[in-house]
């Protein structure tokens, strides 16, 4: 229990330094690729203390252990929510720790495993290659012979991350009911996605299929090699896969660069890793410089696979018909695309949004063969947050993802194309003998595609549902039934303000007559309808109010639900 505490204690310390008015993205955040946008050096300088107290947001989420670590990183991933200072702040979190003690990876091993190390590898280094916040990595030699790294997850790392995660929904909760910033931020969404890739993290054998997977896939690349996982070394908590020598990517000078064939290298990589997100639907969502090396060999070899997002198929067609509408210049396309992708806030402005991409994709337009996708779609994403449109969170992945890519193939040949490459690949990936110019052509073979693929199944539903009568069509028009019950307790209203109305002239009336019985000096029938008039008046207003109220609540509830994805049962 004092342990609950005084993480909660932390986590709102947390909330206390940073959660400030102006923190997330809004409309006064401006970015042009290039100019302060997710690609520019200097963006993490801007504003007026912004950079300072972006690096300590990030430090702080260190500090806070492995949780928040991976957590923040996937904040660095999310333009639509923060400004450019804090994304680049928070993907430079290091997540470098001490290691794990040799005996304690040696036990860990051999629990996991089931025999002993010595029989398991004829040589084992107990100083680790990488000691990360969820595992670390050592390199050994089988029995066999064959050079591996064996990679173990950390004993408690999985307590820790369960218990933050329990605390965490506790706070998004908080943060969605009780706070304007809820709507926009949709914090139970974005926590509900990362526990979605923490869960993944921390499995690995889902690291071992996605080496599979990424291996088969590059067999046809002769420039590309993937690790071969061992699944028989191999657990949950224990991945061994073939060792790779060779040095990353930007640790390859210019000298270095002239015994390699750096322009094939770039090509083979943008190729295959535009393929495997819009052929296959998996994205390797942290191709940064460090999980590429350049072999001895010079090819170039792919490692670290554990962070691989499945990309919906629907969205992997939005995001070719995105692409395409970039590369033609149509504004008005990339807009209507985006608004079709993301979800519109109470707050969206539609035409101010699709005035800033028209702006947007006209400037990317001059930078001609030196445009960056990568960059692109991140300023897309900020552009989308700031005029209240909440875009998927695959966008803003894959954003990220090319903006690595970009920045590793531009290392590799200086003289390479992003914009051209992709034109180039979406012809074959889409199929041979479509032309890419005029785009407008591939997106129309996209959506007869999707059309087809999808008639069949939808048809069948119809005559099945037709077949059983329990065929129903919804119009979503005006409710009759609403609408009368709003219309005759507002002729009730209407009715009884007149007869209340009538009572009180009545009663005024009355108040001349001479005879009769009289109360407090006045005719006892004119005060009694006197006070009928003002309690019946008094019940009207304070029904009127109560009514109001409730009616109030409800369409703030369902405005609620609307933000956070959810269908109202009512």
């Amino acid at each position: 229990v004092g342990e609950k505490l005084k993480r909660v204690s932390q986590m709102l310390g947390l909330l206390a330094r940073h959660a400030r008015p102006g923190l997330l993205a809004g409309p006064d955040d401006e970015g042009v690729p290039g100019e302060g946008g997710a690609g520019a050096s200097g963006s993490g300088a801007g504003g007026s203390g912004g950079g300072a107290g972006a690096a300590r947001l990030a430090s702080d989420l260190e500090d806070m252990g492995p949780t928040f670590i991976k957590f923040g990183q996937l904040l660095s991933t999310r333009y639509d929510l923060l400004p450019g200072e804090y994304t680049d702040a928070l993907a430079r979190l290091q997540d470098d720790v001490d290691p794990i003690p040799a005996d304690e990876v040696r036990a860990r091993i051999e629990e996991e495993l089931g025999l002993r190390v010595r029989d398991l590898y004829s040589r084992f280094d107990d100083e680790p290659l990488a000691a990360a916040s969820l595992g670390q990595v050592h390199r050994a030699t089988t029995v066999t012979g064959r050079e591996v790294v064996v990679k173990v997850l950390r004993p408690d790392v999985r307590t820790i991350v369960h218990d933050d995660m329990e605390l965490l929904g506790q706070v998004a909760s908080l943060v969605d009911d009780k706070t304007p910033a809820g709507p926009r931020l949709g914090t139970a969404t974005l926590l509900a996605q990362f526990r979605r890739s923490l869960a993944d993290e921390l499995d690995y054998r889902k690291e071992l299929a996605n080496l599979t997977r990424f291996r088969e896939l590059a067999a046809d690349e002769d420039d590309l090699v993937v690790p071969e996982p061992l699944a028989r070394f191999s657990t949950d908590q224990v991945l061994t896969m073939e060792y790779v020598p060779g040095r990353k990517v930007t640790d390859v000078g210019s000298l270095g660069l002239l015994d390699v064939d750096g322009p094939a290298l770039a090509e083979a990589l943008f190729r295959f890793m535009l393929r495997t997100l819009l052929d296959e639907g998996l994205l390797h969502a942290d191709p940064h410089p460090g999980n590429l090396l350049i072999t001895p060999e010079g090819r170039l070899g792919i490692i670290d696979l554990g962070m691989v997002a499945r990309i919906p198929r629907r969205v992997q067609a939005q995001l070719v018909k995105l692409l395409l509408a970039i590369g033609e210049g149509d504004g008005e396309q990339v807009a209507t695309i985006l608004s079709g992708m993301g979800h519109p806030l109470p707050d969206h402005d539609a035409v101010a949004f699709r005035d800033e991409v028209a702006h947007l994709v006209s400037a990317t337009l001059t930078l001609g063969s030196e445009l960056q996708a990568g960059s692109v779609l991140v300023e897309l994403a900020r552009l989308s947050g700031a005029h209240g449109l909440r875009p998927p969170a695959e966008m803003s992945l894959v954003g990220k993802a090319l903006l690595n890519l970009d920045q590793t193939v531009m290392h590799l040949d200086p003289d390479f194309s992003p914009g051209e490459a992709i034109k180039a690949n979406l012809v074959t990936l889409i199929g041979a003998g479509l032309s890419v110019s005029p785009g407008t052509a591939i997106a129309g073979a996209l959506e007869a595609k999707e059309f087809a693929e999808n008639l069949p199944r939808r048809a069948n539903r119809v005559l099945d549902a037709l077949a059983d009568g329990e065929l129903a069509v919804r119009v979503n028009a005006f409710d009759e039934d609403r609408l009368l019950s709003v219309a005759q307790r507002l002729a009730n209203r209407v009715t009884m303000g007149i007869v209340l109305a009538a009572i009180t002239v009545a009663a005024a009336l009355m108040m001349g007559i001479e005879g009769g019985p009289r109360l407090l000096g006045y005719p006892a029938l004119a005060v009694v309808f006197f006070l009928i008039a003002a309690l019946s008046g008094l019940g009207l207003v304070l029904g009127i109010y109560l009514t109001d109220r409730r009616t109030r609540k409800r369409a703030e509830a369902h405005e609620r639900d609307r933000a956070h994805g959810r269908t109202p049962l009512v």
